[in-house]
């Protein structure tokens, strides 16, 4: 059973590193100019399609609040919490 644990940790871990490259990406890009590096696209891309599948329910639900989405922020506070109560459960 701790195995499986160790792996759902793991995967929210990982997650929550893809959500911080995100979110730092999407400050990085406009900054680096109109042609930013394509290593710094295909990052980019490959992040947002890991992290998308979590972000957009959230999204949806989320009211808007002028450019800023807090769908980010929500998904770490779930993420954390999926997590602290997964360790509580060891």
């Amino acid at each position: 059973m701790s195995a499986i644990v160790g792996i759902i940790d793991l995967i929210i871990i990982l997650f929550t590193i893809a959500i911080f490259t995100r979110v730092i990406l999407s400050f990085v890009i406009p900054m680096a100019g109109a042609r930013p590096h394509p290593l710094l696209l295909s990052i980019n891309q490959v992040v947002s399609q890991i992290t998308e599948p979590m972000l957009a329910p959230l999204r949806r639900v989320l009211p808007t609040l002028g450019m800023f989405d807090f769908s980010p922020m929500v998904a770490l506070i779930i993420l954390w919490l999926i997590r602290a109560a997964i360790a509580g459960s060891l």
